[in-house]
Order: C-alpha cells, then sequence, then structure tokens
C-alpha cells in the first residue's frame, strides 16, 4: 500500500492521497481578480490526480499583492471569480486550498517577465509598501514600518478574507509565513528591528503570526483546516532559523494550525541555498519531530519513488510539488501508476490507467 497515495484527515477534511500542488504564482490576474487562466491552470491538477490544489499567494489587501499582476481576496468580487475555480477543482476529485498572504517589503514589484526589476513605481502602478521595520529588501524600495494601528488592520484582514475563502467554497486556508513576505519579515531578525511587543525575542517576532492564526482559526471553526507555510531557516548568518521554526510551529499548533508546510528563504538577496533534490526534506522532518505538528515538505521533489521514500522515512505527512506539476499536470496519475498504486481515475483517461 503506498503511503502517498493513502487518505489523510484533518479535521472535518480527508484528502484522497498526499500528493498535493503548491501556491504558484501565475502573475495573471487582473486588479487582483483571477482570470480564465486561474481556472484551465489549477482545474487541469484536479484531473492529473492531486489530492490537494492549493491556490497561488492570494493577497488580503491591495497592497500585499507581490506585483499589480496577483491575485487577491479583499472583496466579494473577488470572492465571486475563485468561486467557478473551486467547484471546477471539487468536480474532478480533488480538495480546494488557497494561501492567504501579504507581501510587505517584497509587494508592489514586477512580474518575472517583465522588462524592469525591483520595485513598481507608483506612476506606474506601484505603491508604497509595509514592513516591520524601515528596511529593504535589497534592490528594492524602501519600506514603511507598520504602527499598531497597521498590525491591527493586516490581522483583521486575514480573518476577513479567510472569510471571503471559505464562502467561495475553499477547503483548507493556507497562511503564508515564508519565503521572506510579511509575516516572516516579522520572524526574522534580519528584517525585524523593532523594540516593542513584536520585535526582538522569538516570541514577540511570532506575535503577528500566531494572532493571524488566531484570528483565522475563529473565523472558520473548528472544521476547516488550517497550513502554515514557513521558511525553516534563511540560510543567512543571523537569521530565523530551524530551531526557531520547530518552537514556533508548536506554538501554531497550539493556536489551532493543523499543519506546517516547511520550505526555507526568501528573506534576503545574500541567501547562500545548496539546492538539490529533496533539499528542504530534512527541515520538515525537523519541524515535525519537535513542533509536534505534521508537516509537509517541499522542493525538488520531482519523482513518485522519491516523494514516496519521504513518507515512508517519517520525514513528513504529505508532499506538496510546483515544478513537476508544472511540467506534467498528470503527475499524479503518472505517480499513482508507478507505484502500483489503486486510485480512481478520471473516466475519460482510463485508456491510460495500466498500459
Amino acid at each position: 500500500m503506498s503511503i502517498l497515495f493513502s487518505p489523510l484527515s484533518i479535521r472535518s477534511v480527508t484528502f484522497r492521497n498526499r500528493l498535493w500542488v503548491s501556491p504558484m504564482c501565475m502573475y495573471s490576474a487582473v486588479d487582483g481578480l483571477v482570470q480564465e487562466w486561474h481556472h484551465g491552470h489549477l482545474t487541469q491538477f484536479a484531473s492529473g490526480g492531486a489530492g490537494l490544489v492549493v491556490a497561488e499567494a492570494t493577497a488580503v489587501v491591495p497592497e500585499g499583492r507581490i506585483s499589480p499582476r496577483d491575485a487577491g481576496i479583499w472583496n466579494d468580487e473577488q470572492r465571486d471569480a475563485w468561486a467557478p475555480v473551486v467547484q471546477a477543482i471539487h468536480d474532478r476529485g480533488a480538495l480546494a486550498g488557497i494561501q492567504l498572504a501579504h507581501a510587505g517589503r517584497k509587494a508592489s514589484t514586477w512580474w518575472p517577465w517583465a522588462e524592469q526589476r525591483g520595485s513598481v513605481p507608483v506612476a506606474d502602478g506601484g505603491w508604497t509598501t509595509v514592513a516591520p521595520s524601515a528596511v529593504a529588501f535589497e534592490g528594492f524600495a524602501e519600506p514603511v514600518a507598520l504602527d499598531a494601528a497597521g498590525i491591527d488592520a493586516v490581522v483583521d484582514a486575514f480573518a476577513v478574507s479567510a472569510r471571503r475563502a471559505l464562502d467561495a467554497g475553499f477547503d483548507v486556508l493556507e497562511l503564508h509565513g515564508a519565503h521572506g513576505y510579511l509575516l516572516h519579515q516579522f520572524l526574522s531578525p534580519l528584517s525585524n528591528r523593532r523594540d516593542d511587543e513584536y520585535g526582538g525575542s522569538l516570541e514577540n517576532r511570532a506575535r503577528l503570526l500566531l494572532r493571524v492564526v488566531d484570528a483565522v482559526r475563529a473565523e472558520a471553526g473548528q472544521d476547516v483546516p488550517l497550513f502554515v507555510r514557513i521558511s525553516a531557516t534563511d540560510h543567512a548568518e543571523g537569521g530565523f532559523t530551524a530551531d526557531e521554526a520547530t518552537i514556533v510551529g508548536g506554538w501554531a499548533s497550539d493556536r489551532g494550525a493543523d499543519l506546517i508546510d516547511v520550505s526555507s528563504g526568501g528573506l534576503v538577496a545574500h541567501q547562500q541555498i545548496s539546492v538539490f533534490p529533496g533539499y528542504q526534506v530534512s527541515l520538515a522532518e525537523t519541524v515535525r519531530q519537535g513542533g509536534r505538528i505534521p508537516v509537509s515538505a517541499v522542493g525538488l521533489i520531482t519523482a513518485s519513488a522519491q516523494a514516496e521514500q519521504v513518507l515512508v522515512d517519517g520525514a513528513a505527512d504529505a508532499i506538496f510539488a510546483g515544478r513537476e506539476w508544472l511540467r506534467d499536470p498528470h503527475f499524479g496519475l503518472r505517480a499513482a501508476h508507478e507505484l502500483g498504486a489503486e486510485v480512481a481515475w478520471p473516466p475519460q483517461y482510463e485508456r491510460a490507467r495500466w498500459r
């Protein structure tokens, strides 16, 4: 029996398997509204056998977008645009998740294939960014440090957006606390230079993330799974560490989070990362062992046997993949075939099941 294709139950939700689609930004929204591209992009993974399809980092406020082309869920029109995408994912047998996000000092940037780099000027549709401290990401515009009222507004925005996401039909909520975005910026001493209750000690640096967990859990009730994506290390001297990530994971669990989605990096441009297949799996295992909470592993997990072995070894409870789903939107069906797992195939694809 393949562990990868065994079900996993979290709260009231049962995932048909443990091979999931990571949130991946498409930079193709208009005024935060998802388009036909997002519908086709996300639903193909459900047809391809994913247990969970998580929609890209979706901004809880306009100034929280990574770029002017990012998706949002700060208004009802955006909620309604997401609803048919979620329904189509459900129709194809998968569960739908959404990653709620605020990019902080890494907001208002050009999309990857734009000719320009760095921050988008206000004259070109950009905006002033916010952060825990007025410390810029290398090469980006200097942000404004959030005051107490601004922090409260961020917490409220996550909660209100969570309600819209649930009303759109999403089954799983994920908070983006990784890759150098706002919640991660508060966690790391490299970007958080505050001397108030949100800076200094790990307990203080984790305060905003935990407040958001509290607010979103209160909005979601007791039945909805709540994930938190973290960067378990900054890959830079003096930054957030795996030991700290383990502690924060435990605190998040105590406050109502159900799974830590373990990634790494993204906070500073001078990070030093050694990249190889499964390079972040050991971080997931560390958080799982010490954080008292289930975890998912991610990062160059591209083969069925490799994904299966991560679970066999007890390093993680589920697998997120990104690049491999982009290369093969039917990665789930292929992996099940390769592992000899008995799974339901779309009847339209049955002819490819055994030969």
